[in-house]
């Protein structure tokens, strides 16, 4: 899987280079980089560094990897980096017991979160709600199902545009804590959105 993605990044990034026929590896979102091999009729290379680059074609293959600086990718990739779609992003919310009210903290997350979805333009958001284990499962289900729709409320009533807003319920599946059913757990007490 890394190694597909960075596959594709370096097709895309390819297709943005005005000054030469080369990929460049660059480094992922986490801080890994992984390897790739590029493949034509002359042969392989192996990229598995951070900034190194291969030439592909019939000129210069087979010469083997390069460094690439930054300054390179900024003038030759600036417009295939510019055009790549914003990074999911996932945020937590956690509620005081039993109710649909934010902790003190949340309530200051979830104001930088919108800000941040405000700023991404027109996302897919999804909004999932969790509860503990300290009751049944079906008021659980219901107790998640108001959290998340009550996230989704203030969503709307900040007018953010969304291309899709999904709300939906774990209730006590999928705990982050795992605990025995009864126990209060507020790490548990969660929604958590999704923006992509």
């Amino acid at each position: 899987m890394l190694q597909k993605t960075f596959a594709l990044l370096c097709f895309a990034l390819l297709t943005g280079c005005a000054t030469g026929n080369y990929v460049v590896l660059l480094e992922s979102p986490d801080g890994t980089t992984g390897a790739v091999v590029i493949e034509d009729a002359q042969g392989q290379t192996r990229l598995d560094r951070k900034h190194q680059g291969a030439v592909i074609g019939s000129r210069g293959f087979g010469s083997g990897p390069f460094e690439v600086g930054n300054l390179r990718i900024a003038r030759d990739f600036s417009a295939a980096l510019a055009a790549q779609p914003a990074l999911p992003q996932r945020f937590q919310l956690y509620f005081r017991i039993g109710s649909a009210e934010l902790t003190e903290e949340s309530e200051q997350a979830i104001e930088d979160a919108f800000e941040t979805i405000r700023q991404r333009g027109p996302s897919a958001v999804s909004v999932i709600g969790h509860t503990d284990t300290l009751s049944g499962q079906r008021w659980n289900e219901q107790l998640g199902l108001i959290r998340a729709k009550a996230v989704a409320e203030m969503l709307r009533k900040r007018h953010i545009e969304v291309i899709d807003l999904r709300v939906s319920s774990h209730g006590e599946r999928n705990l982050l804590i795992k605990t025995p059913d009864g126990v209060s757990e507020p790490r548990n007490r969660r929604v958590e959105i999704s923006v992509r």
